[in-house]
Parts: structure tokens; sequence; C-alpha cells
């Protein structure tokens, strides 16, 4: 395959670039960038179709067999890292266009669900998208508003400085259990009710904090979700060396207690529930046996799960970014969002439906509504994973805006009629 790609307008992406490139012509949309790949006897139909140097194409040259492009997904620089040797056709951050064959593909895709997802190339594929804030502005509504404004910079950094205070957060080390312990604390001193989910991960013990508060319904209520990882890992030097992990995912976490505070004196008609994760950077495992530990009764209940990871660099230039990744099934959850940072942000939201490396994923797989909300992803946080997470490096601005987005889409959802 031959292959170009050009920056694209809002109003020149998206499913109807279909109509404006020759039959057997592909397209695959990363944010604004666009991607056109043919065989080598329709490109010179392509190149001499009429508007084509208009679009000012940058052509590859390579050739890439169709069946070898895949889109990776990646947490960080974490492939690129581990793989050097496989060719990098474009660079999006999170989102990378790789050559591979198929059968490593499948084998990286299986390998590592932490770092990186490893995803077939589809025809007419948008990997992500980037919004116009207009799109989908409307008016703030003032009791929304009020506690839009209660997620405080001042706590927000307390929390994250005693979480990275931790030699690590790896999810079986004392240190761990102790910032569970304090994660608990904090969210019973709030009022909400509080339990430990014991979980395992590879034959060792780690737990999930879980905290409640109900709705004032005295109909079906149903439940609101908001979760993130609280370990953290340094994959080089194993479960005993520093692994600060201020963005990844302490960022999260913090982010998550500042919500809870933002709620603590509201009560909306559903419930309303934070999860704190263990195991997350070994394989997903506290995410998974919680989801397989809900009944069938108890997941008809859940409207929307909002996870949060890695929600605290900024990567690239202004205007900071927010990525709201998730499934077709979570697609409300994602417009939701979208209207929420409009209104009551300055953010530049993208989306995606690759889902892939954090605990979004097990609701997904259950068929679940959940969403993550990552930094942006046209570039990334090369230090995750490392003893260089560290906290001098969160930008906090970035963060409250993505917490405000999400407590402003949250206090919405609590506040419907079932």
């Amino acid at each position: 395959m031959k292959l170009a790609t050009f920056s694209a307008p809002p109003t020149g992406r998206g499913a109807g670039l279909g109509s404006s490139v020759p039959p057997g012509t592909f397209w695959a949309q990363f944010g604004d960038e666009v991607l056109l790949y043919t065989d080598e006897p329709r490109w010179e139909e392509l190149v001499e179709r009429e508007g084509w140097s208009f679009l000012q194409p940058r052509e590859h040259q390579v050739s890439v067999e169709r069946e070898h492009m895949h889109v990776v997904v990646q947490n960080g620089r974490l492939f690129q890292q581990e793989h050097p040797d496989v060719r990098v056709l474009l660079d999006r951050g999170r989102f990378l266009l790789v050559e591979l064959d198929p059968k490593r593909a499948r084998r990286l895709d299986e390998e590592n669900e932490t770092c990186y997802g490893v995803l077939p190339l589809k025809e007419n594929q948008i990997v992500f998208d980037v919004h116009e804030p207009t799109a989908a502005r409307t008016t703030p509504v003032a009791w929304i508003q009020d506690l839009v404004d209660k997620v405080a910079h001042p706590t927000l950094e307390a929390d994250l400085t005693h979480l990275v205070s931790f030699l690590t957060r790896h999810s079986t080390s004392t240190h761990y259990a102790e910032a569970a312990t304090w994660a608990r604390d904090q969210l019973e001193a709030m009022n909400y009710e509080t339990r430990a989910q014991d979980i395992t991960l590879n034959g060792s013990a780690s737990r999930n904090i879980i905290a409640d508060k109900l709705g004032s319904s005295t109909g079906t209520r149903n439940v609101v979700l908001v979760t993130a990882h609280l370990d953290s890992i340094n994959l080089r030097g194993g479960p005993a060396a520093s692994a600060p992990g201020a963005d990844d995912n302490g960022s999260g976490s913090a982010g998550l207690l500042a919500m809870a505070r933002a709620f603590k004196d509201h009560r909306g008609m559903h419930d309303l529930r934070f999860v704190l994760f263990g195991g997350e950077e070994q394989g997903l495992f506290g995410s998974k046996q919680y989801v397989a530990g809900l009944s069938a009764s108890e997941r008809a209940k859940i409207q929307a799960v909002i996870n949060m990871d890695m929600i605290g660099s900024l990567n690239s230039p202004a205007p900071s970014s927010v990525l709201l990744e998730g499934a077709s099934l979570s697609q409300s959850v994602i417009d939701g969002l979208n209207e929420a940072a409009a209104t009551y942000t300055q953010l530049t939201v993208q989306t995606s439906l690759q889902s892939a490396n954090s605990d979004h994923v097990p609701f997904i797989r259950a068929g679940l509504p959940a969403v993550l909300t990552i930094e942006g992803a046209d570039h990334t946080n090369g230090t995750v994973h490392s003893n260089e997470d560290t906290i001098d490096r969160i930008d906090y601005d970035l963060a409250l805006e993505i917490l405000r987005m999400n407590v402003a889409f949250i206090a919405r959802i609590l506040s419907e009629e079932s």
C-alpha cells in the first residue's frame, strides 16, 4: 500500500471522507491528521485527482502490506520503549500506526494489556477525533457550577503530595496497603460509607477501596461509578524500586478524592460510588475482579463509569486537551462529558472508541458504559512506569479542568429521573 497524510479541518474529517476519495482508497483519522492509503495501481489516480494538491499531502516514502498496518494504543511511550525495532508510520502520542507482522501483532497485544494494545487497522476508521468546543456549549446550570467550583487546587495538590511520598505503591507492598488505608480514611472523613475489597494478583494479596453515597430517590436508583487505580510501578526497577507514580496514577487517585470532596454534601437522586483499584499495573486485576463480583442486578443499575488514569501531564502546548476513550456502548457518556467540558471548562476534547490499557476496559467487556478520561493524546508522558514520574511534572490546571468536566457530567446524571 502507498500512504499519504494531510491535515484536515473539522469539516473535512469523519465519515464524510469516504465520498471525497476514489473507490479503492481508504482512510484513517488520527485527530486532525488523515491517512490515505491505496494499492499501487490506484495511487496515480489518487495523485491526479482534482484537489489533491490543495490538501498538501505528505507522501510516505515507504510501501506497506495492508495486513501489516496496526493501530497501537499506548500508555506513555511504553510500546516504543519496549519495541524500538517496530517501524512507526504515524505518531500521535497515545495512538500510533505501525508496521507489524499480524502474528507478532497478536502476540504483543496479548502480552501486556496495561502498557499497550495492538489492533489491526480497519478500513475508513476514526482512530480518534478532535471536537470543536462550540459544538456542545450550553449555558451553565447554577447549582452544577457550584459543585464544579468545589474542585480545589490546594487539597488536590496536598493529596497528590501525600500519595507520592510513599516509596512505591506497588500493589502487593506494605506501602500500597498504607496508601489504601489512608485513602479510605479520607473518604470516611467525608462521611462516605467505605469498605475494602480483597483481591488477588498472581497469588499475592491486594485490595480495592470502595466508598458509597446513597441517592435520595424513593424509586429505582441507578449508580454512577468514579474509578481510578491507586497503584504505581517501576518496570525496570522491580517491586521494591522507587515508583512515585505522580501522573500514573497519583493524579487520577488524588482527582478521585477531589471529586469525592466536591460531592460530599451533595445528595443526588441516584447512588454515587468511588472505587480505587489495586493491581491495575499488573493486569487490571482490581477492576476485573470487581466487575466479576457484580451480580446481574448490580450491573443493571450502573448508569456510567468514569475512569481517571493520567490526568496531570500537559504533553502539548495550549490549549489543554482531554481524551475521552470508550466504546460504542458508552457513546452517550462520551457525548455527555463532551458537553460538560464545553460548558464548564476550556478543554479541547478528543474522543476515541479504541479502548485499551486501563480500568474502563473490564467494564466495557462486560457491556457496561465506561469511559476513560485521560490527558490529551497528541503527545504523551514518557516517564510513566519509572522513578521519573514525579510530582514536579504535574500540571494542576489541566487536572483541575478534567475534574471539573467529570463533576459537571456526574452532577447532571445524578439528578435525572430513571
